[in-house]
C-alpha cells in the first residue's frame, strides 16, 4: 500500500483555544495546506459535519479527509451510551474516505484549562482502567465492524498521558490501536521511538509534532498549563524541534507501517498562527516530512 502526508488544521485554527486563528477562514486551512503539498486534512472545527458539503470541500482543494478527533467519555458512560453518542462522527468518517478515527478519552481532562497546571491531570485507579480498557476495546470492535480503526490519541492532560500509560494500555487490550504522536509523549517524558519498537503492530497513526525542548523544559519547570505551553510556542513542526524523527521513522519502516494498508503521516503542531505565520510552518513541515520519510525508505 502507501503512506500519505497529511496535515491537522491546528496550524491556522486552534480548537482547544479559539481565539488562535479565530478570523482564518476554512478556505484559507485547505487552500494553503494543499500550496504547501498535503494530499489531506484532518478535521477541526470549522470543517462542516455533513458528508455531501464536507467531500465538497474538501475536493475543490484536491484533498482527501484524513480523520477527525473524538472525544470519549467511557468512563462517564457506558458503552452503549457511547456508542450511541460516536455514532454521527463515525458515519462522517466513514462516508468520506477515511479509515481511522483519532481517538481520546477526555474525562476529567485538563488540557483545555488555561489555568490549570498541565500536572495536574487525571490519573486512574485500578478500577477506572478497567473500566475504561474493557469499553475501549468494545468501541473498537463496533468501529471495525464499521471499517474504521481505532487511533488511540495519547495526550498531555489526559488520563493516558505518559509511557506508562500507553504500555498499561496496550497490557490491557487486546482490540485498541494506537495513534502515536511524538510530540505529547516526549512532553510527558517518554521516548516515541521505543514505543515504535514495541507496539509498530498497534499503530494505525502518526501524528509528527515536533518540541522546542528548551521552551518545554521551561513549561514543567513552571508547572504551566497545556495551552500556555503552547503559546509560548512549546510544539514546531518536524525537523524543527529536538525530536529524532529520523530514529522513528527509521523504525516505522522496519516494521512495516503501511506496508499492508495505506496509513497517514499527519502534521499537527499547534502554535500561534499570528506568531508563526501558517503557510511558512505548513510548507516546512511538509518539506521537512516528506525529506525524513523519503530518507526512511517511508516513502518514494
Amino acid at each position: 500500500m502507501s503512506i500519505r502526508l497529511g496535515i491537522n488544521p491546528l496550524t491556522w485554527t486552534n480548537d482547544d483555544l479559539p481565539s488562535l486563528g479565530a478570523d482564518t477562514p476554512l478556505e484559507v486551512c485547505l487552500a494553503e495546506g494543499r500550496q504547501a503539498g498535503f494530499a489531506g486534512f484532518e478535521l477541526g472545527n470549522k470543517f462542516p459535519r455533513e458528508a455531501q458539503a464536507l467531500s465538497r470541500a474538501l475536493g475543490a482543494h484536491d484533498l482527501a479527509l484524513v480523520s477527525g478527533w473524538y472525544s470519549s467519555r467511557l468512563l462517564e458512560r457506558s458503552i452503549d451510551e457511547e456508542i450511541a453518542a460516536l455514532d454521527d462522527h463515525l458515519q462522517l468518517l466513514k462516508a468520506c474516505g477515511a479509515t481511522v478515527m483519532v481517538y481520546c478519552e477526555v474525562s476529567r481532562c485538563v488540557h483545555g484549562d488555561q489555568d490549570m497546571p498541565v500536572s495536574r491531570r487525571p490519573v486512574m485507579n485500578d478500577a477506572d482502567w478497567q473500566r475504561l480498557t474493557t469499553g475501549l476495546d468494545a468501541v473498537t470492535r463496533h468501529m471495525a465492524d464499521q471499517g474504521v480503526e481505532m487511533a488511540y490519541h495519547h495526550h498531555m492532560g489526559t488520563v493516558i498521558e505518559s509511557q506508562a500509560d500507553i504500555e498499561r494500555l496496550m497490557a490491557s487490550t487486546t482490540q485498541v490501536r494506537l495513534l502515536l504522536d511524538a510530540g505529547h509523549l516526549t512532553y510527558a517524558g517518554g521516548d516515541p521511538v521505543t514505543i515504535a519498537e514495541r507496539h509498530a503492530d498497534r499503530i494505525t497513526h502518526v501524528h509528527c509534532k515536533d518540541i522546542r525542548l528548551a521552551v518545554m523544559d521551561n513549561a514543567i519547570n513552571r508547572d504551566k498549563s497545556f495551552l500556555d505551553a503552547v503559546l509560548d510556542g512549546v510544539f514546531t513542526v518536524p525537523g524543527d524541534g529536538g525530536i529524532d524523527f529520523a530514529a522513528l521513522f527509521a523504525v516505522l519502516a522496519r516494521k512495516g507501517y503501511g506496508k499492508d494498508t495505506e496509513r497517514w503521516l499527519v502534521v499537527e503542531a499547534e502554535q500561534d498562527p499570528s506568531v508563526a505565520d501558517p503557510l511558512t510552518y505548513a510548507t516546512l513541515g511538509y518539506q521537512n516530512l516528506s525529506r525524513l520519510a523519503r530518507d526512511a525508505g517511508l516513502i518514494n
